[in-house]
């Protein structure tokens, strides 16, 4: 609550202070103007006593000042009688519709008390009004990015980014919006709006590593390799002891076909971090490639001994068991990693073969019907991914992150 109330004062004097430098539309020898003016000049320098008796002698002879009520609306915000300012607020809002500072102020005091729904109401009709209230503005996207963060929390990745389309569209100069909104596209394989947030982040905030990251993530979900390679090194060289890193880049390396390269990366992610998991998972899927089947089941059985569960490890096990004719272990470890993940092709289409060896024809038919249609159904999602970015946003999309590679 206090973070929220010294908000509150900090876009409050600023108000102030732009009353005093900017026409009040009111004669200079008019009362209520110059009371109106002494009172923001208390209020600035944190006289609220001598402010409130100013203000209360105009509303003595004008009631419905709107002016003086949103300014009295302010002090009590400051007194911490936010339920006063509340009505004061309302006040204004009704009495002079098409005043700014009474939404923007009302709008402020929503959030300050936690009813984000009505704030953005009021803030967005104060932003509506007027264009220059950075603090309605800043609000906004505040409260949006929080939502967002929420949403993606509870795995509602459309309501997040929705709450990111409103805050880039009303703050596209801000970096870390910009670099939310292309986590949230990367959550969602929209590779496109993905890309243009990186780039947009780093144009603002250069070499910012986890832009870099992201962007790298894209170009490997499109399967631009040599893109996704040339982000990945950017990042190692931002942050040459990030395991993750060199495990990236290597994994960028291996799609290219760049084996003794990617193996390197892979081995210096393992050095960096003996625990970590995916390295070695990697090196034995090379080994694999390469036939060197003892090496590839050392290396996959590392993983599986830290993982159980490891899908990718207990297909390309699998695999390796099948390459040397040992069918039995070879289908206890494909079903078994279809018990992890049903959706992993690469599984059903080995156990397809492996039962074809053992002469179970109609258990390898089911097998490899089912690798077909997950087959299809991976290149139908890839082929029907959309934009969700509005028409005019979506024209100027040049650009691609998240998921890395399936296991």
């Amino acid at each position: 609550m206090d973070r929220y109330r010294e908000r509150f004062r900090w876009t409050c004097t600023l108000i102030v202070m732009a009353m005093l430098t900017r026409p009040v539309q009111l004669v200079a020898q008019n009362v209520i103007a110059t009371r109106l003016q002494h009172a923001a000049q208390f209020l600035a320098a944190g006289n609220k006593e001598r402010a409130e008796d100013e203000l209360q002698s105009v509303l003595r002879a004008s009631p419905e000042e709107y002016r003086a009520l949103d300014l009295l609306g302010v002090i009590r915000v400051l007194q911490h009688r936010e339920s006063d300012a509340e009505d004061l607020f309302r006040q204004v809002v009704q009495i002079k519709p098409d005043f700014a500072s009474g939404h923007a102020h009302l709008g402020l005091l929503y959030w300050q008390t936690n009813r984000p729904e009505e704030a953005v109401a009021q803030l967005r009709e104060a932003v509506r009004l007027d264009r220059a209230r950075t603090d309605a503005s800043a609000a906004l996207v505040q409260i949006w990015r929080d939502q967002a963060r929420a949403a993606s929390k509870t795995g509602d990745s459309s309501m997040a980014m929705a709450r990111l389309i409103d805050a880039r569209k009303l703050a596209p100069k801000n970096a870390d919006v910009q670099f939310e909104f292309g986590m949230a596209a990367l959550q969602m394989s929209l590779w496109e709006d993905a890309i243009v947030a990186f780039r947009q982040t780093l144009q603002l905030r250069k070499d910012d590593p986890m832009a870099v990251w992201g962007l790298g993530r894209a170009f490997m979900g499109q399967s631009k390799f040599e893109e996704s390679r040339q982000q990945f090194a950017r990042y190692i060289a931002l942050r040459p002891d990030d395991s993750a890193g060199h495990c990236a880049l290597g994994m960028a390396l291996a799609a290219l076909e760049r084996s003794a390269e990617a193996r390197t990366q892979f081995e210096q992610s393992i050095a960096l971090t003996p625990q970590q998991i995916e390295s070695s998972f990697r090196l034995g899927l090379l080994d694999l490639d390469s036939n060197d089947l003892n090496a590839a089941a050392k290396n996959l059985r590392l993983v599986l001994e830290r993982d159980p569960k490891h899908a990718g490890a207990l297909a390309a096990l699998g695999r390796v068991e099948f390459e040397q004719k040992h069918y039995p272990e070879a289908v206890d470890l494909l079903q078994r990693a279809i018990a992890s993940d049903d959706s992993l092709g690469v599984a059903h289409y080995y156990l397809g073969l492996t039962y074809a060896r053992m002469g179970r024809k109609v258990e390898s038919g089911q097998e490899l019907q089912k690798a077909t249609e997950l087959g299809h159904k991976e290149a139908e999602k890839q082929r029907t991914i959309f934009k969700i970015l509005d028409p005019a946003s979506a024209s100027d999309s040049n650009g691609q992150p998240q998921k890395l590679p399936p296991r």
